[in-house]
This record gives C-alpha cells, sequence and structure tokens, in this order.
C-alpha cells in the first residue's frame, strides 16, 4: 500500500504555519510570531516550566529553543527564574504583557481550527484528532 501520510502532514504543517504567520498580521499581532505561539501556549497552559519540559512539549530541540527563548525575553514575554528545588535550573515563566496576548492568540487559533476543520462533522473531527494522537503515540515510542 503506497501512504502519503508524513508527506500530507508535512506540507499541513508548512501551509498551516504560512496562514497562521498571515493572520498574525492581518490582525496587527506583532508582538509574537507563530513558533514563539507555541511556546506561549503550552507556557499559559504550564506556567514555570523547565526548558526540557518545555522543549518536549513543543518538540524543539533544546539549543533551538533556547535561542528562541532568549528572543522572547528580549521582548519581555518570558522571564528564567531560579528553581527553588533544584539550583542548577531555570524556569520559564510568562511576563504579565504574554498573559495579556492570551486572548489574541486564542482568537488567531480559533481562527485556524475553523480553516483546518472547514465542513467537517464533530464526530469527522473527533475520529481525525484520535489517529492524530495514534501517530503521534507511535512516534513518540521510537523517540
Amino acid at each position: 500500500m503506497d501512504t502519503q501520510g508524513g508527506f500530507l502532514i508535512t506540507q499541513i504543517k508548512q501551509i498551516g504555519g504560512r496562514i497562521f504567520e498571515k493572520i498574525l498580521s492581518a490582525e496587527n499581532i506583532d508582538e509574537f510570531n507563530g513558533a514563539q505561539g507555541k511556546i506561549l501556549y503550552v507556557l499559559w497552559q504550564t506556567d514555570r516550566i523547565s526548558i526540557v519540559e518545555l522543549a518536549a512539549q513543543v518538540g524543539l530541540a533544546n539549543t533551538t529553543l533556547t535561542s528562541m527563548l532568549d528572543r522572547m525575553a528580549e521582548a519581555d514575554l518570558i522571564m528564567r527564574i531560579p528553581d527553588k528545588a533544584d539550583r542548577r535550573k531555570n524556569l520559564i515563566v510568562l511576563t504579565e504583557k504574554a498573559r495579556g496576548l492570551q486572548e489574541k492568540y486564542e482568537q488567531v487559533s480559533k481562527r485556524m481550527n475553523e480553516i483546518y476543520y472547514k465542513d467537517f462533522t464533530e464526530q469527522e473531527i473527533a475520529q481525525f484528532e484520535k489517529q492524530l494522537t495514534r501517530i503521534l503515540e507511535n512516534l513518540k515510542e521510537v523517540n
């Protein structure tokens, strides 16, 4: 059986990223880009997280994430604070500025979902996301 799942997922990621950036631009949201939005999304769910945990959740290498966090700190979106439980580690914490951007991000994210799931039924969405989760779990087993 000839399959194209990986190829299709890669195309979806690339085209979706470009559309996300266009929506940010159209909405005059210049405080963060699409890649930073993914990091902010994780931090809005779980503030005060180690770089290792954050890297695992956003799927980026520590070195790539560290340089992105440097830029985000310069833009006053995150702070690094010492971990009281382990002085060797820093925790990533949102600033008030970043907390104030969550609603804007959610609006863009809602628009992306409308584009992704246009003409899908709720049942189709649930089934599709269940299958994507299975693929993700398969990949995590090998990673």
